[in-house]
């Protein structure tokens, strides 16, 4: 297990603060204020000014003075990481295969602490108020592709897991209880496939399954999002899950295969 923050006495606030900062801005929020970005960040504006200011002087943000924006500088913080997996490079062009199949948008994501994290995206449309690309997270407990890879972890990491998540009710269905999600877990690892309607956002449905790695182990997930009043195949839930679910498991078979293939 890594050292922790407290633990190592390694954690560098101004470092955390200026990276905060940077993750403040997103696609619902693409330029903001020095105002905006005090707000989003919790920080004092006479420290988020010492930031911004600071990223704009390393050529990360610009600015007209008033409003700020990420330049596209900021790409090569997350750049030595994308280029050392196969996992986005192979998944990519599959999902899109998968999308053109389903005429549904199609996702890949890993499990970062209590958070799924996109590693590659194609949108036929957009179905959410939160815009998504790579990059994204969201809570693992209320998404398909979180509930998949949890449901892949060791038993000791799972009950961890649990032991310190906040469950909150995003939607009216989300799931809140302990003791339901870990039911609903085990559920998924026996289907080999997560289904989540409406937990996430209201009106939003996904279907995820796994993607192992050589060694056999769920290392990532793929899902595809559909609007619940029009999902494939046909209106019903059962439905939506029989017309996209085997496409789902051939894309991620081929997936698994690349990455053996390149092991």
């Amino acid at each position: 297990m890594s050292e922790t923050p407290a633990a190592g006495g390694q954690h560098i606030q101004s470092l955390a603060r200026g990276l905060s900062v940077i993750r403040s801005f997103d696609a619902d929020h693409v330029s903001m204020t020095l105002s905006d970005v005090s707000r989003r960040t919790g920080l004092t504006r006479a420290t988020a000014r010492r930031f911004l200011w600071t990223l704009v002087d390393l050529g990360y943000m610009r600015t007209d003075g008033r409003n700020f924006e990420l330049t596209a500088q900021v790409l090569a913080l997350g750049y030595s990481y994308l280029s050392g997996q196969t996992l986005p490079q192979l998944a990519q062009p599959l999902l899109e295969d998968l999308s053109r199949a389903i005429s549904e948008s199609t996702s890949a994501s890993i499990l970062d602490g209590q958070d799924i994290v996109y590693v590659a995206r194609i949108h036929t449309r957009r179905l959410m108020r939160v815009g998504i690309a790579v990059g994204t997270r969201f809570p693992a407990y209320a998404t398909s592709m979180g509930r998949v890879l949890l449901a892949g972890l060791p038993a000791a990491e799972l009950e961890q897991y649990l032991a310190g998540v906040r469950l909150q009710p995003l939607t009216e269905r989300t799931l809140t209880s302990v003791p339901e999600l870990r039911d609903e877990i085990e559920r998924v690892r026996e289907a080999g496939r997560a289904v989540v309607d409406q937990e996430l956002e209201a009106g939003l449905r996904s279907v995820a399954v796994p993607v192992r790695g050589p060694g056999g182990d769920v290392i990532a997930a793929i899902n595809t999002s559909m609007q619940a009043s029009l999902g494939a195949g046909g209106s019903t839930l059962e439905e939506a899950v029989a017309e996209v679910l085997p496409h789902l498991r051939q894309t991620a078979a081929k997936i698994t295969a690349g990455l053996v293939a390149g092991s």
